[in-house]
């Protein structure tokens, strides 16, 4: 078998690949950034694993003896399902390998926002708290979890995980489903107004899709809480970043962004330009990969692998 890893950057350096040799041949690309060197390693790949590199139907034709697709995520949007499917070529992703990870970082960014985090750290190092004539300091006032509303978008198993931490927090969970079809009796089910009217903390942890493109616009973040915090965790299209840097810099709300509509964020992208700096925090997608994550995710590739091999 010929194995091939067409951007192993994408789940770091420190993760061992070794897992993958017993299985034939295998070579690892840290990236390729061109379709042409996509079409040009592929050629002779019996198994193809890809993070985030496009797998279309000129890929595919090319690769004469492909015979499985692994995607080393949980989306499939890089790959054309319906003609690896005509071409009897077998796509497996993989799924749940993130979730305590993301919902950690749901708790990282609220932290950092919710405790004044970064106000308060540079305060010290900045020897103005030497300056202090009392043992403390007040001047950015912070508010506990306890007994304020949460509002969940997507109750998917992150956004479960989510709320079963939240709620040790003494939280009161809401939830808003964005098919329509979620129905969980732990939680209380709302509509997407009431959830934002209502909520002291809203995290999103939905997929990308119709009903979440744009789901908010400057139209819904207008009726959100002054004071309170939005957390996304599930994909940067779902809030309209044009419209969040004007609200931010408008109300009083504070962001923590792990996802962004384009990725790496564009230079020119307005989130640059809001004047309420220390409203917002953004970190460059790693909610989904800690140390444990990425190697369950690697372990979890090479059990696909090794399944599809029993099964031919």
């Amino acid at each position: 078998m010929n194995i091939l890893f067409l951007d192993s950057k994408t789940i770091g350096d420190d993760i061992s690949l070794d897992i993958f040799k017993q299985f034939g041949n295998f070579i690892s690309y840290e990236t390729t950034l061109t379709k042409e060197n996509t079409l040009k390693r592929t050629k002779n790949a019996n198994i193809i694993i890809t993070n985030k590199v496009v797998i279309d139907k000129d890929i595919i034709d090319n690769a004469t003896d492909l015979k499985l697709i692994c995607v080393a995520a949980t989306g499939m949007n890089n790959i054309d399902l319906e003609y690896a499917k005509k071409r009897d070529i077998e796509v497996r992703n993989v799924a749940n390998y993130s979730t305590k990870s993301v919902a950690q970082h749901t708790f990282t960014l609220l932290f950092y926002l919710l405790g004044q985090t970064k106000y308060y750290d540079d305060f010290v190092k900045e020897r103005r708290w030497c300056e202090s004539k009392i043992f403390t300091h007040l001047k950015k006032p912070f508010w506990e979890i306890f007994d304020k509303t949460w509002g969940i978008i997507g109750l998917g198993s992150i956004g479960k995980e989510v709320a079963k931490i939240a709620e040790c927090f003494g939280a009161n969970i809401l939830y808003y489903s964005t098919s329509g079809k979620n129905i969980n009796s732990s939680y209380k089910k709302v509509t997407l107004e009431e959830l934002l009217k209502t909520s002291d903390i809203i995290s999103i942890h939905a997929p990308l899709n119709n009903n979440t493109n744009n789901l908010l616009t400057k139209k819904e973040l207008l009726k959100v809480k002054d004071g309170s915090i939005i957390l996304n965790l599930g994909r940067g299209a779902i809030i309209n970043e044009d419209d969040l840097a004007e609200v931010i810099d408008e109300k009083e709300i504070y962001v923590g962004l792990d996802v962004t509509k384009r990725e790496p964020l564009q230079k020119d992208s307005p989130l640059f330009s809001i004047k309420k700096k220390n409203n917002l925090v953004i970190t460059p997608h790693i909610a989904w990969s800690s140390i444990e994550a990425r190697n369950r995710l690697v372990h979890k590739i090479a059990k696909n692998i090794e399944n599809y091999l029993k099964e031919r």
